[in-house]
């Protein structure tokens, strides 16, 4: 059985260790493959462990093939996110899907999809945007329809998920775990949210009950927004026209010059330039594409495996079906072909204010398949 995971690890903690543990437990002779978001996460945060030792911790437990999610997909909601991660696990000939949900109900979540995959419910999404954000939006057309409120962040990327995997018709099968944890709470024990986790170590909390040790040690508490706002101050004051960004138009434009002005830290900014139709984690995503100069053009690259780390199971899987696979395999710098130019800049980019391992040199140092 060939099992594919998707996560973002940050950080990677016990829960996950849970997840790991319990597919190994069912699937004892599995191949597991991830695909992992980079330094940069769906909601618009920089990973507070950097992609290189996410990699080398998730491959100590269990996981055999560790593929990055590329920052065009890692960096947006839940629909683009699960588009980029499910192509790739495809591609990769992954059979099952394995994640972690609060309801633990496939065939809900499954009907939930369909719904989501009709005319009536789209119709519906394009009614309520004039009022309301696009995960808002989301929301209430799906209550109307079905009279059900999901709201629990696993169980909406599940639905994406299996939305995905039915637009396409992809032979991927979905499987879930029961969440152990309540994903709202601040309480750190030995199974805690990444969240709460996160939080924590701003408040200088110890976390040691709920992570690895080796999560533990590669924890860097630069590795936040708030650290580079003074470099996203300077961009926003410095460039007259900033709609060649992704996500910038000439109706939010104006309330992102004009809140900076009045904005001490990136919480502020975002609170100053929020409306009902951009929602808090919209703008933090738009002010990661201002950090990093992500321009529209750039949106237009195509996906790609991009192999992050694997063991000798994982190497030989891949080199077996390798030859099969359409998406281009980046396994160093050399054979890139300017896919990984972003990922090269998100690096440059984070260094000024911490030291990150050196993407040319991290990808200079080839990962070989057998």
């Amino acid at each position: 059985m060939v099992i594919g995971v998707i996560a973002e690890y940050n950080p990677f903690h016990n829960g996950h260790i849970y997840h790991l543990d319990k597919i190994k437990e069912k699937y004892p002779n599995s191949i597991i493959i991830l695909v992992m978001s980079g330094n940069i996460t769906e909601r618009g945060d920089i990973s507070i462990i950097n992609k290189w030792d996410k990699a080398e911790i998730v491959l100590k437990y269990g996981i055999d093939l560790v593929v990055e999610l590329p920052f065009k997909y890692a960096s947006q909601s839940a629909d683009m996110f699960a588009k980029g991660a499910i192509e790739i696990l495809n591609e990769l000939k992954v059979e099952k899907i394995i994640f972690g949900s609060e309801s633990d109900n496939i065939e809900l979540l499954y009907k939930l999809a369909n719904t989501q995959l009709s005319n009536e419910y789209n119709n519906l999404v394009k009614n309520y945007l004039d009022k309301y954000s696009y995960p808002d939006a989301l929301g209430k057309a799906l209550k109307d329809l079905t009279n059900i409120n999901i709201d629990t962040p696993n169980d909406l990327l599940g639905i994406s998920y299996i939305k995905e995997i039915i637009k396409n018709n992809y032979n991927i099968c979905c499987e879930t775990i029961k969440r152990t944890n309540d994903y709202n709470s601040k309480e750190i024990s030995v199974i805690s949210s990444a969240t709460s986790i996160r939080e924590a170590i701003n408040s200088n909390i110890d976390i040691s009950n709920s992570v690895p040790k080796e999560t533990l040690s590669k924890i860097n508490n630069n590795l936040v927004l708030d650290n580079y706002y003074d470099l996203i101050k300077y961009k926003i004051l410095s460039t007259n026209d900033l709609t060649y960004i992704l996500g910038i138009d000439e109706k939010i434009e104006p309330r992102i010059k004009k809140s900076i002005n009045v904005s001490n830290n990136i919480d502020e900014l975002i609170h100053n330039i929020k409306t009902k139709k951009y929602s808090y984690n919209r703008i933090k995503r738009l002010l990661i594409y201002i950090l990093l100069d992500y321009k529209k053009i750039e949106h237009n690259t195509n996906n790609y495996i991009r192999i992050l780390g694997l063991n000798k199971k994982g190497s030989k899987y891949l080199s077996s079906i390798k030859k099969n696979i359409k998406l281009p395999i980046i396994t160093n710098y050399s054979n890139s072909n300017h896919l990984i130019d972003i990922d090269i800049r998100i690096n440059d980019i984070l260094s000024i204010k911490t030291n990150m391992p050196n993407e040319i040199s991290e990808v200079i140092r080839k990962i070989d398949i057998d």
